[in-house]
C-alpha cells in the first residue's frame, strides 16, 4: 500500500471517529439533562407533594380536634403531630425551592408558629375560646394549596425540559445517520480516487 493510499484511509477513519465522538458528546449532554429533569421531578416535586399531603392531613386532624374541643388530642397526640410537621418542613427545606416556593414555605412556617401559639391559648382557656384558633387554619390551607400548585407547575416545566432534550437527541440521531452516509460516500470516493500519472 502506497503512502498516498494510507493517508486516504487514515483521513477516512479519522472523519468517522471524530463524527462518532462529537455525536456521543452531544447525546451524553442531552441524556444528562433528561436525567437531571427526571431526578428533579422525583426528588423535588413528587417527594415534596407527599410531604405537603402529610402536613395537610395533620393540619386537618388539628382542625377537627379544635372544632370538637378534643382535650385528649391536645394532651396525647398534638405534640407528636407538631414534631412530625416540623420534620416534614425540614425535609421540604432540603429540596430545591423556587423563589416563590421559598416565600410561601416561609409564610407556612410563620402560620404554623402562630397556630401553635393559638393552640396553647386554646388549651389554657379550657378549650372554650376557639375562634382565634379556627381562623388560623384557612391561612395554612391556602399556603399548602399554593405549594401543591407549584409542584404541579414545576413538574410540568421539568417534563418539558426532558422532552426538549429528547427531541434534540432525536434530531442529532437523524443528522448523524445522514452525515455517516455522506461520509461513507466521501470515503469511498477518496479511497477509489486514483489520480492519473503523467
Amino acid at each position: 500500500m502506497r503512502l498516498y493510499d494510507k493517508i486516504k484511509w487514515i483521513l477516512g477513519i479519522l472523519m468517522i471517529i471524530s463524527l462518532v465522538i462529537t455525536t456521543n458528546l452531544v447525546d451524553r449532554n442531552n441524556f444528562l439533562r433528561i436525567n437531571a429533569a427526571i431526578e428533579t421531578i422525583y426528588e423535588d416535586r413528587l417527594v415534596v407533594k407527599d410531604l405537603i399531603l402529610k402536613i395537610s392531613n395533620h393540619i386537618h386532624q388539628k382542625e377537627i380536634a379544635a372544632i370538637r374541643s378534643d382535650s385528649n388530642f391536645y394532651s396525647i397526640q398534638n405534640a407528636q403531630i407538631n414534631n412530625d410537621i416540623e420534620n416534614y418542613i425540614l425535609s421540604y427545606d432540603q429540596t430545591k425551592l423556587t423563589s416563590k416556593e421559598g416565600k410561601i414555605l416561609d409564610e407556612l412556617k410563620t402560620n404554623l408558629v402562630e397556630l401553635r401559639e393559638k393552640e396553647s391559648e386554646f388549651v389554657e382557656s379550657a378549650y372554650s375560646q376557639k375562634t382565634a384558633l379556627l381562623s388560623q387554619f384557612p391561612d395554612i390551607r391556602k399556603n399548602l394549596d399554593a405549594l401543591a400548585r407549584i409542584q404541579l407547575n414545576e413538574g410540568g416545566r421539568q417534563l418539558e425540559i426532558s422532552r426538549k432534550a429528547m427531541d434534540t437527541v432525536d434530531l442529532f440521531t437523524e443528522i448523524e445517520i445522514y452525515v455517516l452516509i455522506f461520509l461513507a460516500i466521501v470515503i469511498q470516493i477518496i479511497v477509489m480516487y486514483n489520480p492519473k500519472r503523467e
